[in-house]
């Protein structure tokens, strides 16, 4: 029996393209995961970004739920860092208000932007990453209505409250995360597209520090996983140049620009400096025909244990995303709905 297949998107905004494309690219990515037999759609949070639409999944998640029936929705995750856990407890409880039963409430404690973004995030609170572990401590009582453990916090609780709280997921991308999603009892998911270099017995080791609590009696794991589908091996590597480049873009200029075009790629003249660059963020690329892809994933599910592989798929072209999530489903024998 093959594990399943959750999606999560990025709301990437191509070159040509407009943040109102992305978005209404998002709720259409959304419903065709549903009718696909995908078992999540997650949203992301990243900051400061030319390239990227999703800049609140809590507002995003709200018109996704009126756009789908059954589909699960989540966050991957929320920057808690930045914020109060009282305000995003409120926020998610609101949602699983409107949806019951359908809320994940992925946070993370990287940045998801630069220092000076996430300076102007926090604005001028003192709390910084350090404090993360209080923050999903209080977060996750708020979630079920019991006393949170920051002392001064004791009495507060969130409303509204609800029979089926949001399922709070830990997420990342080192040991630091794994360890700590496994000690405070949540659902792990581990970033692999980010970190390619992730050990890879990583979530073996969130097993192994795993501690059951009211969230969850057992430990389970996800690994998210950059694949890209198309007809042919050679389409598919061809349309991953875009992500190539856009990734060398984010790290060498302002605000990263948007997602270029399979053409303005394979235009550009790499320094043999980008050139490296680009081969080493190919691993954590799978990029090939259906058979392929589906071979490589079911191999790295393997070797990581993974109980669920969480797809990102990123192109320049919409009607090409779609097609690599339809022929993974079909590959993989999802039951389309």
């Amino acid at each position: 029996m093959k594990i399943p297949l959750s999606i999560l998107d990025q709301s990437p905004i191509r070159s040509g393209g407009t943040p109102l494309d992305a978005i209404n690219e998002t709720i259409a990515l959304a419903q065709l995961g549903e009718r696909l037999g995908y078992g999540r759609f997650w949203v992301s949070e990243h900051h400061s970004m030319d390239g990227l639409a999703g800049v609140s999944p809590e507002v995003l998640l709200a018109r996704l739920g009126a756009e789908t029936r059954s589909i699960r929705l989540g966050s991957a995750g929320v920057m808690l860092p930045h914020y109060s856990p009282y305000k995003v407890a409120e926020n998610f409880k609101l949602l699983a208000t409107m949806y019951p039963g359908r809320m994940d409430l992925g946070v993370g404690r990287a940045p998801g932007s630069d220092q000076y973004t996430a300076t102007a995030l926090r604005y001028g609170s003192p709390l910084g990453p350090e404090y993360f572990p209080n923050k999903v401590a209080d977060l996750d009582a708020l979630l079920r209505d019991v006393p949170p453990p920051t002392p001064g916090m004791e009495k507060a609780r969130a409303m509204p409250q609800v029979e089926v709280p949001p399922k709070l997921w830990m997420l990342g991308s080192s040991d630091d995360s794994a360890v700590l999603g496994g000690l405070m009892g949540l659902p792990y998911s581990c970033a692999h597209f980010i970190n390619s270099e992730v050990r890879e017995d990583i979530l073996r080791l969130y097993r192994q520090r795993f501690k059951p609590s009211a969230v969850a009696d057992k430990p389970y794991a996800s690994l998210g996983v950059f694949a890209l589908c198309a007809d042919t091996e050679a389409e598919a590597l061809r349309l991953a140049r875009s992500r190539e480049l856009w990734y060398l873009r984010i790290i060498s200029q302002p605000h990263g620009g948007p997602l270029p075009s399979v053409e303005e790629a394979q235009a550009h003249v790499y320094t043999e400096q980008e050139l490296a660059f680009a081969a080493h963020n190919r691993k954590a690329v799978i990029a090939g025909a259906p058979e392929q892809v589906k071979a490589r994933l079911e191999a790295m599910a393997e070797r990581f244990d993974a109980d669920e592989l969480v797809i990102v798929s990123i192109t320049h072209d919409f009607r090409a995303r779609c097609r690599s999530y339809e022929l993974l489903a079909d590959v993989w024998g999802l039951q389309a709905t």
